[in-house]
């Protein structure tokens, strides 16, 4: 017996009659610019939100603005902090964004995408923490057109039977 089977490579071998493909994937390199930041843009909703991150102490600035004074809801400033602490460096980056457009909840949900999206520019190997969270992917619901013959995007007018 010349073909011993010693790992499921070799099992998926014999069975499919294909040799396995090894892949040499090049590691991410970190994207940085000349001052040692990460940018990205996060959205939700109608809000978007330029982000850049540097190391630092954890100060978050938003259009120039305190975390605590632009994001008075302690909901809205827990979900700011959620990919630092989901990627394990909570205090190390400090934080400058600029957000239009939407309310504050989606300014929220927009500075937390754009956080997420540098944070794996400027460390790579923080990919797999953030994606495994849904942390990296666009949230894309937004809100539904009026029709027209509605009174808003599926309500009808009151019906009258008299």
């Amino acid at each position: 017996m010349a073909d011993q089977i010693n790992s499921l490579e070799d099992l998926q071998a014999a069975v499919t009659g294909v040799a396995p493909v090894v892949e040499d994937a090049a590691p991410r390199e970190p994207v940085r610019d000349a001052l040692g930041r990460s940018y990205a843009t996060g959205k939700r909703k109608d809000a978007v939100a330029r982000v850049w991150i540097k190391p630092g102490s954890g100060k978050v600035t938003v259009n120039g603005k305190d975390l605590d004074t632009y994001f008075a809801r302690p909901v809205l400033q827990m979900v700011l902090r959620q990919p630092f602490e989901v990627a394990g460096v909570t205090g190390e980056f400090d934080v400058m964004a600029t957000v239009k457009g939407g309310g504050l909840s989606g300014q929220a949900g927009a500075v937390k995408h754009g956080i997420s999206k540098a944070l794996q520019l400027y460390e790579p190997s923080l990919r797999g923490a953030l994606k495994a969270a849904g942390f990296l992917t666009r949230d894309s619901r937004v809100v539904e057109r009026k029709k027209y013959g509605k009174r808003k995007a599926r309500r009808s007018f009151q019906f009258s039977k008299r």
